[in-house]
């Protein structure tokens, strides 16, 4: 496949009503939406995409019931001690996005961990952003911003504070379940992106699923505001 996006954001929608569906707890569905994330990075994988950012967690998110937080801080941290070799075979670099200091210290450790071992790997970048809000960001990448700069701070140089600099801008955001909105991902990164919409589970997403998303993309005349 040519053409293929460099950065593809995908918002990971759907677990909840997928294990409703079929009787069962939330967790449920939380744990096999890990099994998509598979799937679909593994696809990604194959195809040489360059990254994959996963929304698995937003500042909003901690408004949820707090077994239901607790469930999903879990599954990160189990999954990511699971997945080790999966990062490795595949030479994946596991890079996170979101407010670390915020997070539980045992999850902050998994994630600082899993990150250290697999800085070396560059196939591919996977970019986890658990405790994640685009508007947090930028107020956090602000803050780093140096006070005599301000006055002559370009987009470009401004991008560096973010809190992962050396990506490439989002091409493609996928977001299923039906919903059509950004709910605070990437807010910067986005600006020029394309957007999938699928009516479809985030559970029951795979590969197949994934390159339609793709063709969908190469269907795409992106202009970037000019005119061709």
């Amino acid at each position: 496949m040519s053409d293929l996006p460099r950065h593809i954001g995908i918002i990971m929608d759907g677990n909840g009503r997928w294990a409703k569906k079929r009787g069962a707890p939330r967790t449920v569905g939380h744990q096999q939406g890990l099994e998509a994330a598979k799937r679909v990075i593994q696809r990604a994988s194959e195809l040489n995409v360059q990254c994959v950012s996963l929304f698995a967690f937003s500042t909003e998110n901690w408004k949820r019931a707090a077994d239901e937080v607790g469930f999903l801080m879990s599954l990160i941290a189990t999954h990511l001690r699971a997945e080790l070799d999966f990062y490795r075979k595949n030479g994946i670099r596991v890079i996170h996005l979101g407010d670390i200091s915020a997070l539980p210290q045992n999850i902050a450790r998994e994630i600082t961990d899993i990150v250290a071992e697999t800085s070396a790997y560059s196939r591919m970048t996977v970019a986890l952003a658990i405790n994640y809000g685009g508007q947090d960001e930028i107020i956090r990448a602000i803050r780093k911003v140096p006070a005599d700069s301000i006055s002559t701070l370009t987009a470009e140089a401004f991008g560096a504070f973010l809190d992962a600099p050396d990506l490439p801008p989002v091409d493609l955001v996928i977001r299923t379940s039906g919903e059509r909105r950004l709910s605070n991902f990437m807010l910067w990164q986005t600006a020029y992106a394309e957007f999938y919409f699928s009516d479809e589970l985030w559970p029951d997403w795979d590969g197949e699923k994934f390159d339609l998303a793709l063709n969908y993309y190469k269907s795409r005349d992106r202009r970037f505001g000019g005119i061709k």
